[in-house]
């Protein structure tokens, strides 16, 4: 039969990314303890389109997915997937975004009963040709904050109300944080942890806790930053702390992201021997020229700037390289 699809285009436009979304599936995450994890996932899978080309083979992305999934998922297996799916559509671009829940056992504070509390997590990666392997792995943790302002200035009590960590980083290439790792010190930047099961001592616990270490968004933001800022293998990161405020309609956040990123095309393969202007250069930089490869100044796009070191890149589900 004819392959439509394989045949030529005429009006020239490269499109950057092609493929299926809202794949639900069954993948294995390998756990920190060495047992395997499965979990139901929501995949999104796609590549570049050259501009010779009609169309993309739907068809070849749900049967690399269908091949991989009973395969225990880690950063070098996501690898393995993409390079799979750039030689099957012949590409030299491959994404793939997987959503899903995953499950952890904790125990109460005081009494020690174990339950098991769900964390929305993301891991996000592309294979690039020319410029590598990038991976972003991203984890919503829930903390309890208790407002300081609320504390100091009543007789007793303070307002407190659930938080949400959204944390996504790189990290060096050929390491990674382990999901467990990265949620069990997330969630100790709160004013307290949550916990699925508590008994009443362990509810007394958690409400003295709170009080006592009463902290506003700002504050676990910085926390949080100052921790990623000081991690070895943290190259870069985004994240957000928002509360859903228990006396307002509407909600506090805090945000930060680290390092700025130098442009809109810095999707380099290691970028952590560059120096990052501060925003206020950055504008100055980017409008005089793009005589570097990531637009700035210089062959590699280097440049005087806060020395922090790492992948400086923007959200990769968001912006082509």
């Amino acid at each position: 039969m004819n392959d439509t699809q394989g045949s030529q285009d005429v009006r020239e436009v490269d499109l950057q990314r092609v493929g299926v979304k809202n794949v639900v599936l069954p993948f294995r995450i390998q756990e920190q303890a060495g047992g395997i994890q499965t979990v139901q996932t929501t995949v999104q899978l796609s590549v570049d389109l050259p501009r010779q080309y009609k169309g993309t083979h739907m068809s070849r992305f749900i049967e690399i997915l269908e091949a991989w999934k009973d395969q225990p998922s880690s950063s070098g297996q996501l690898e393995h997937i993409l390079q799979d799916t750039r030689e099957r559509l012949s590409a030299d671009r491959a994404h793939i975004q997987a959503a899903f829940k995953y499950f952890v056992e904790k125990s109460a504070p005081v009494s020690g009963q174990r339950s098991t509390m769900w964390y929305d997590c993301r891991f996000h990666a592309m294979l690039c040709k020319e410029l590598g392997y990038d991976l972003v792995v991203g984890v919503v943790v829930p903390i309890t904050t208790v407002c300081p302002c609320s504390k100091e200035i009543s007789v007793a009590g303070a307002h407190n109300q659930r938080a949400w960590l959204r944390v996504n980083l790189r990290t060096v290439p050929g390491h990674f944080l382990w999901l467990e790792e990265l949620i069990a010190q997330l969630e100790s930047f709160g004013s307290c942890e949550i916990y699925p099961l508590v008994k009443r001592p362990d509810e007394k616990y958690v409400t003295e806790k709170g009080y006592f270490n009463p902290k506003f968004v700002e504050d676990v933001l910085r926390d949080v930053v100052l921790w990623l800022r000081a991690h070895p293998l943290v190259t870069w990161f985004e994240v957000e702390c928002e509360a859903d405020e228990s006396i307002h309609l509407h909600n506090a956040f805090a945000y930060q992201l680290e390092p700025v990123p130098a442009a809109i095309n810095v999707f380099t393969r290691d970028l952590r021997h560059q120096d990052v202007p501060p925003p206020h250069e950055l504008l100055a930089v980017v409008g005089a020229g793009a005589n570097g490869k990531n637009g700035l100044n210089g062959s590699d796009g280097n440049a005087h700037g806060n020395g922090k070191s790492g992948h400086a890149l923007p959200d990769v589900a968001a912006r082509h390289p």
